[in-house]
């Protein structure tokens, strides 16, 4: 079967009808914008604030409103419907990730304005974004899989959110409890590590090791959605 775009289309313009129906996963991106708002008034911002804000944004934007989307399907018993519809599995995640990276896309251009970030190297950074994207997208997929209800996938946030977000702000934490060490190794603190190093003015090279790191969390994450999405098409 040949990948259609028309019928990737149609998915897509169905789950952002669905979405500006539904307030309380729609209104999500509030959060973030509201915080980068709070803390420009701050008198110095840094750069882990910036990325405490744009963490955020991942976690609220593009996993919460990836997960919701699959759970709404699955709690109006669509999902098992469009699993036997015609559209293949890269239509189907494709059509839905759309939705996702376009609002993640609009609020991260948001809150980096509001914000004034202005990494030294752009492409270096958008690239760290488009990856850290694809991962939480995939653990959105991954959880709203798993999902019965969109609240009970609105629960899983709050774990995700200081795992993920919050992560990076824990190195005091980290430093009396050592077994906590490896937060260093999630997505949130290397993509803080890669715009620190960017800011100092490193290459490609020098950032590389933390572009793997975020890299294997997209490419686990996506095996294992594609092993509980296929099972869960052989239960339907």
């Amino acid at each position: 079967m040949t990948f259609s775009a028309k019928r990737m289309y149609a998915i897509f313009e169905k789950d952002l009808k669905d979405l500006s129906k539904n307030l309380y996963v729609s209104t999500t991106f509030l959060l973030p914008v509201v915080l980068a708002f709070f803390y420009r008034k701050m008198d110095v911002l840094t750069l882990g604030s910036q990325y405490l804000i744009i963490n955020l944004v991942f976690v609220s934007i593009t996993f919460f409103i990836q997960c919701a989307v699959i759970a709404e399907e699955k709690e109006k018993n669509t999902l098992r419907g469009l699993m036997l519809s015609p559209a293949s599995l890269p239509e189907i995640l494709s059509g839905k990730s759309l939705v996702s990276l376009l609002l993640t896309t609009i609020t991260l251009l948001l809150c980096i304005t509001v914000l004034d970030y202005k990494p030294a190297n752009i492409a270096l950074v958008v690239l760290a974004f488009f990856i850290s994207s694809l991962f939480y997208i995939a653990l959105g997929t991954l959880v709203g899989l798993l999902s019965r209800t969109v609240i009970e996938a609105s629960v899983f946030m709050l774990p995700v959110m200081v795992v993920f977000a919050f992560g990076p702000l824990m190195e005091s934490v980290m430093e009396n409890y050592p077994m906590l060490r490896f937060l260093n190794y999630f997505p949130g603190t290397q993509l803080m590590e890669i715009a620190s190093k960017v800011q100092d003015g490193a290459g490609f090279t020098a950032v590389s090791l933390h572009f793997g790191w975020i890299l294997a969390w997209f490419v686990g994450t996506a095996i294992l959605t594609v092993f509980v999405y296929r099972k869960r098409e052989m239960d339907s």
